[in-house]
């Protein structure tokens, strides 16, 4: 999966001002945005990145909305990781919900990677001691 050109899956709720700024970031970056939309939130993950020898499932029944912002990211190196979140920050548009595309997740629907991603980010804050 590596030497892909640098790409995001998006998911956001409803546009707000937020994700024009977000969008701006990786425009100005050179990073490709592929916005998700509600149905497409059952297709595997490696499929709407588009990676060699995914294809499109058929659906059945759609999963639920995903309530919240959501980046995947594809094809990033550490430095260039890092540079985009530092770039995410300042513009003051940080997503909570993101996971790096892996060999692992690839083949999980885009639903099920955000539920990993959430229940992680629970834990993640319910395991923050106050200072």
């Amino acid at each position: 999966m590596a030497g892909m050109r640098e790409m995001v899956l998006y998911h956001a709720p409803e546009k707000s001002e937020k994700t024009r700024i977000l969008k701006s970031v990786l425009v100005r970056m050179g990073i490709r945005i592929r916005n998700i939309t509600p149905d497409e939130t059952g297709q595997q993950v490696g499929y709407l990145a588009g990676i060699a020898g995914f294809e499109e499932q058929t659906q059945g029944e759609a999963p639920p909305a995903i309530p919240e912002e959501m980046l995947v990211l594809h094809g990033f190196d550490s430095r260039r990781l890092d540079e985009l979140l530092i770039q995410l920050r300042r513009a003051k548009a940080s997503v909570a919900l993101k996971a790096v595309l892996t060999e692992s997740n690839c083949t999980w629907s885009f639903y099920q990677l955000y539920k990993e991603i959430r229940a992680e980010h629970e834990m993640m804050a319910a395991g923050k001691t106050r200072h």
